[in-house]
């Protein structure tokens, strides 16, 4: 669905977008559902929980799946080398430790108790075959240049189709001791074993069903948990599964993931009883008055995710970095944050969060500007582009279908408009599944965008602006800042040498104006009192259904 926003007046924009008149009787609490009944432990005697996840997965295959909706179901049934702690940091899972003398070589020993599903041994080999599987160009993965970046022996010949899958490095030297073998030492490779495109497949269920491996009928599975049940568009249902090698710490039998895009229908359908934790995103205009009903079920926390703008360098009008850094300029990221969300978001001046491991800090000049210098200068630079009343900066602003992202674009675009006058600004929405071909196929100017840290290091945003990267949909390409990136991996530099690099790529994107950055991210969810062991203090909220259980 597409409509065009009318010039208007900043006021409107933001009533618009803060949605005043949608608030109805939605602040009001429902009566919850009956309380679940007691085991004799004093939990309820039904381990059920539901969550929602916002959306409608593109896939549950590991190696296909690129967004954190797929990513939240996967990790439940799917467990790879490592996993993240309640805090986020790297812990132990198929591997019970791992060494390396030189950061080059590293040989994880897995765990000898660990089975599939259907009972056979998970081993070093399903963990080769996955990884081959991630870089085959016959697969194409879009995250097959993570392992390039990881700096895999082979990768990016693998990937390029120069050499065969069987060359990456990575090696079995026998069932429960892997070898990875890198190009370049990368200190943090393990921290990037933690995301669900690295977890293992069970091999002879890919090759026996093809895309249809993944069907509750099918699939086979490592994880807590296996999908049992997939309703498109209305729910996914994960059983607990007895042949996980820590099935006896697992106290929920069952987990439902459910696809509601709208977050005021998410918190009715949870007020209704009907949901036990929401997505990580509630309604704006409900925040203080569901923080003041529900107290200490509303949960907030900072998240390492970047809410920003996309633009696409190989069209016009963004093929022009004075456009694109004249809209950088204009937008009033603050009356974002506090006035359309205020629910904890951060204004974002770089792509990577400032709460990233060892910090980040590219602090544009223009920052410290007032908002009229800002627009004075932005104007200038549209005018030198060639626009102007006569001639409008026209262009469609793309986003996936999502009451928020809606907001944001309606205040973006009313801030744009009230900030330079002329501007002609169209809106487009589209589901989820839709919104990502279309971005992979590069058919948009300006999109909604949102990157999660696979790990947490500011490698896992930077690598995204470089050139080969199979996820760098700006089409963006710097040689200078993919040398620099190259050097972040110096063996001879030190954990705050690498930083100071990263600073440097982060300037590197400003003066590029490589895209508009908007906001970090708050993790904010209403959970259920009877929902024990949730926690939101891993930075990249990588939750784990096994580790909840239901009290009466």
């Amino acid at each position: 669905m597409t409509h065009i926003l009318p010039k208007h007046k900043l006021a409107l924009a933001l009533i618009a977008a803060l949605g005043l008149s949608a608030c109805g009787n939605d602040n009001k609490p429902a009566t919850d559902a009956a309380a679940p009944a007691a085991a004799a432990d004093g939990s309820a005697a039904e381990q059920v929980i539901t969550i929602n996840n916002a959306s409608e997965p593109e896939t549950l295959d590991p190696q296909l799946a690129q967004g954190v909706q797929e990513s939240n179901i996967i990790r439940q049934f799917s467990m790879g080398l490592v996993q993240t702690d309640a805090d986020g940091k790297t812990v132990p899972a198929m591997a019970t430790e791992w060494s390396t003398p030189d950061n080059k070589v590293w040989t994880f020993k897995l765990r000898s108790d660990a089975k599939w599903s259907n009972g056979d041994p998970v081993t070093a080999h399903d963990f080769v075959y996955s990884f081959r599987r991630l870089v085959d160009p016959k697969l194409g993965s879009p995250y097959a240049s993570y392992l390039e970046d990881a700096k895999l022996l082979n990768a990016e010949d693998v990937i390029n189709a120069k050499k065969d899958p069987s060359t990456l490095g990575i090696e079995a030297l026998d069932d429960h001791t892997l070898q990875i073998t890198l190009s370049e030492a990368v200190p943090y490779l393990p921290d990037m074993m933690i995301h669900s495109t690295v977890v293992p497949v069970h091999q002879k269920t890919v090759e026996a069903f093809g895309e249809k491996w993944t069907d509750p009928k099918n699939i086979v599975v490592n994880g807590a948990y296996k999908p049992v049940e997939w309703i498109v568009n209305e729910k996914i249902v994960l059983e607990r599964n007895p042949a996980f090698y820590d099935d006896a710490n697992t106290k929920l039998d069952k987990l439902v993931v459910l696809p509601i895009t709208s977050a005021t229908t998410d918190v009715q359908r949870y007020q209704a009883g009907e949901v036990d934790i929401t997505a990580s995103e509630l309604p704006p205009e409900q925040f203080e008055a569901l923080k003041q009903s529900l107290g200490d079920e509303l949960k907030t926390a900072p998240t390492l995710c970047t809410y920003y703008y996309d633009l696409n360098h190989t069209k016009a009008p963004f093929d022009d970095p004075k456009v694109r850094r004249a809209l950088a300029l204009a937008l009033d990221r603050e009356i974002i944050t506090e006035k359309v969300l205020g629910q904890g978001q951060i204004p974002a001046y770089q792509f990577t969060p400032i709460s990233i491991a060892g910090g980040v800090s590219n602090t544009p000049e223009w920052k410290a500007w007032d908002k009229a210098k800002r627009i004075e200068e932005a104007k200038k630079l549209l005018a030198e582009a060639g626009y102007s009343a006569q001639n409008p900066l026209k262009f469609e602003l793309l986003y996936d279908t999502n009451e928020q992202h809606k907001k944001i674009a309606v205040a973006a675009t009313g801030l744009w408009s009230e900030a330079l006058g002329v501007v002609d600004i169209s809106l487009t929405n589209q589901e989820w599944k839709t919104y990502l071909d279309s971005r992979r196929a590069g058919n948009y100017q300006m999109v909604r965008a949102r990157w999660c840290g696979d790990y947490n290091e500011a490698s896992t945003f930077l690598n995204l602006r470089k050139s080969n990267n199979s996820n760098n949909w700006t089409r963006y390409v710097n040689p200078a800042f993919d040398q620099l990136m190259l050097k972040t991996l110096d063996p001879s530099l030190d954990a705050q040498g690498r930083v100071n690099l990263y600073n440097q790529a982060e300037k590197i994107m400003e003066n590029d104006s490589t895209q508009i950055d908007v906001l970090y991210y708050a993790n904010v969810r209403l959970v259920k009192p009877h929902v024990q062991g949730f926690s939101n203090t891993d930075p990249l909220d990588l939750w784990q259904a096994r580790h909840w259980s239901v009290k009466k």
